[in-house]
């Protein structure tokens, strides 16, 4: 029987299981996440007004139910186990971890009070346990840098009021920050022409049907092309205005050179395509241009990637979704992915009668470490439920510590 270990239970690591699991019916395939509960990027990073594509999660929590799969919440390799272990524990392992760390631009004021990176902005508002509040407030204006679908969600969830989040799973705390904001403008603004933008135009449309906020475009003679994304930019700039509270305000060929403020964000510096400086009034800027995989633990990437040959890292050790690609695609991309790698680990993995999950246990166990199966993950997972009062999708646990007393009780006792 094999037996097999994936770091990671967001949408690549839970699909690559349930491939596995059709090709290989007779393996054991434990599930590692540092965080008490799992799908990642669907938990943590789909917006919260968006709950149709959160719906995914019902599908991988059938995968984690199976009786071959066991997960195993709030493990962390490198604290809790190391790599080297794992592959001495398993017939093969592999690398989900996503790509958890912001990209950087790279330009003076970056560290300014009010500059922040979109993953930590995106966590902050899905009420990851880990988020930080972007610590400003009086913010009228928001530049958004960056010209893809997260840019986008920030936008929407910048713009929206109250009342639009009906059904959502919006973290309390930034509901609470955002209406006390006198937030009038917001700014997306891309280094390319509007024929490059990475939007999907659907989720463009959808800006335009905001009760708080309207579209517009800062230079429409500049929308050439005809692309689906630029025709709907150009029916924004077309559009009758409404009197709204927010102007979302798309500018094009701007590159950033500086974030400007004294002691906390002032004014975004660009430049233009044809060399002119562009100055835009911030209190607020978060930066939607990509992120990173973090080490886990020996295995170091470069370039924000692990170093795979079509997802084989070294001698079964593989790699897969965003920490092997980077942050590219949609969720459904994954699916195919880990079907193509699903393929290759059942041709090449043979069973070397390897303790697998009882090694991994034993080994927690030893080590006073507190783990979340998949009965303390339905604890979790109805506790929230619980808690959710009216016109709310759910009510998330807003820390680790109170998911880990949720799923293990009191004393602290995995099952």
């Amino acid at each position: 029987m094999n037996s097999i270990a994936i770091i990671g239970s967001g949408p690549a690591g839970c699909y690559l299981a349930d491939h596995l699991l059709r090709l290989l019916p007779d393996a054991a395939i434990d599930v590692l996440e540092k965080l008490p509960v799992p799908f990642g990027l669907i938990r943590y990073g789909v917006a919260p007004d968006h709950q149709s594509t959160k719906a995914v999660s019902r599908v991988f929590d059938r995968v984690l139910a199976r009786d071959q799969v066991s997960f195993f919440g709030n493990v962390e390799v490198g604290r809790d186990v190391r790599l080297d272990e794992l592959m001495s524990l398993y017939d093969a392992v592999v690398l989900a971890t996503g790509a958890a760390r912001d990209r950087r631009l790279g330009i003076p004021g970056e560290y300014l009070p009010g500059v922040v990176g979109s993953g930590a902005f995106v966590g902050w508002y899905n009420g990851h346990p880990h988020a930080q509040a972007v610590g400003v407030d009086d913010v009228r204006s928001a530049v958004i840098i960056g010209n893809g679908n997260v840019a986008i969600d920030v936008a929407r969830i910048l713009a929206k009021g109250p009342e639009e989040f009906a059904g959502s799973d919006v973290a309390g705390e930034f509901m609470a920050w955002l209406v006390a904001q006198p937030l009038e403008t917001i700014h997306v603004v891309g280094r390319r022409g509007a024929a490059e933008a990475k939007f999907v135009d659907h989720e463009l449309a959808e800006l335009g049907t905001l009760q708080r906020a309207r579209p517009v475009v800062s230079d429409p003679v500049g929308l050439t092309g005809d692309t689906p994304v630029v025709k709907t930019l150009r029916s924004f700039a077309e559009s009758t205005p409404r009197d709204t509270p927010v102007t979302i305000n798309f500018h094009f060929n701007l590159t950033p050179t500086a974030f400007v403020g004294d002691g906390k964000l002032q004014e975004v510096q660009f430049r233009s395509a044809s060399g002119e400086s562009v100055i835009l009034p911030a209190q607020m800027a978060v930066t939607c241009i990509g992120y990173e995989a973090l080490p886990c633990c020996s295995a170091l990437p470069a370039n924000g990637i692990f170093a795979n040959q079509d997802g084989k890292v070294d001698e079964r050790l593989y790699v897969v979704g965003w920490a092997k690609r980077g942050p590219t695609g949609t969720i459904p991309t994954n699916r195919v992915e880990a079907q193509q790698l699903a393929q290759r680990i059942a041709q090449e993995t043979q069973s070397g009668d390897r303790p697998g999950g009882a090694g991994l246990r034993k080994l927690l166990q030893e080590r006073n470490v507190r783990w979340v199966d998949y009965a303390g993950w339905q604890r979790i997972h109805a506790a929230e439920l619980a808690r959710t009062g009216a016109g709310r999708g759910r009510e998330k646990l807003s820390s680790a510590e109170a998911m880990l007393e949720t799923a293990l009780g009191p004393e602290g006792q995995s099952t």
